[in-house]
């Protein structure tokens, strides 16, 4: 379950997690989403939305460890489906398989807690994608297995609403945070169409925050997924090729 109250001051090892700011009013722009996820299970209201104000965690400093060698993917497994992923000239490159589900390349472990992460990613065929993270897995009806959690959103250069960098809920009741409101507008314009786009996100507790190109997007306080595993996701649909690199986590405990 989402709540909105007013965290305490928490010192991470990257950043002050500081009194959020609410904001309240939807982007003229954005109001044909509103009645489409309104009544998803985890909307908030608009009054009560978190906005980030913080900046990016400082990428640079010591404490990251790589998650992918450069070569193969040991340490990784795909779950949910048979979309493909392959090490290729330090990416890893995943592939839309037409007919499939969306499918996840999953960390090996499955405990991460507090962290920030970073990795960049680039188009190549346009799609749907984006990084679980805290995610966990489950068995479904067809004999499969279903990964949910939150999710930084990444989404299709064509899609064009600019909602890259929002948490979504997934197989778990929808957008956490929509990126719809009037502060919004930075983070809708972060995305670079045609180049890498790196996406950074902090998990410290209940808090958790995301950046797009160094443009604060989100801000949630989520008591229910505190503990995880790591996900790129190739999403169903026709067609989609997704490239990934310099994926790095920093663990802050």
């Amino acid at each position: 379950m989402i709540t909105m109250q007013k965290p305490l001051l928490v010192l991470s090892t990257a950043i002050m997690i500081a009194t959020p700011t609410f904001a309240g009013e939807i982007d003229p722009s954005q109001e044909q989403w509103l009645a489409r996820y309104q009544t998803q299970e985890n909307a908030p209201d608009p009054a009560t939305q978190l906005i980030n104000t913080d900046p990016e965690p400082d990428l640079k400093g010591d404490g990251f460890t790589p998650l992918f060698n450069g070569t193969d993917l040991k340490g990784w497994k795909p779950i949910g489906g048979t979309c493909t992923f392959e090490a290729k000239d330090g990416e890893i490159i995943g592939t839309c398989v037409k007919g499939s589900p969306s499918t996840y390349l999953s960390t090996d472990r499955d405990d991460y807690t507090d962290f920030v992460f970073t990795c960049e990613i680039k188009w190549e065929v346009d799609g749907n994608t984006g990084v679980m993270f805290r995610a966990q897995v489950k068995d479904n009806q067809k004999g499969g297995k279903t990964v949910f959690g939150p999710q930084a959103e990444m989404e299709a250069e064509a899609k064009g609403r600019g909602w890259s960098g929002g948490i979504y809920g997934q197989s778990c009741g929808g957008y956490f945070y929509p990126v719809w409101l009037k502060e919004h507008a930075a983070a809708r314009a972060a995305q670079k169409r045609g180049e890498w786009n790196r996406i950074t996100i902090l998990a410290k507790g209940k808090t958790m925050k995301t950046w797009l190109n160094g443009v604060p997007v989100s801000h949630i306080e989520n008591e229910e997924y505190l503990k995880g595993f790591f996900g790129l996701q190739i999403h169903s649909g026709p067609r989609g090729t997704i490239r990934f690199r310099d994926l790095r986590v920093k663990e802050t405990k």
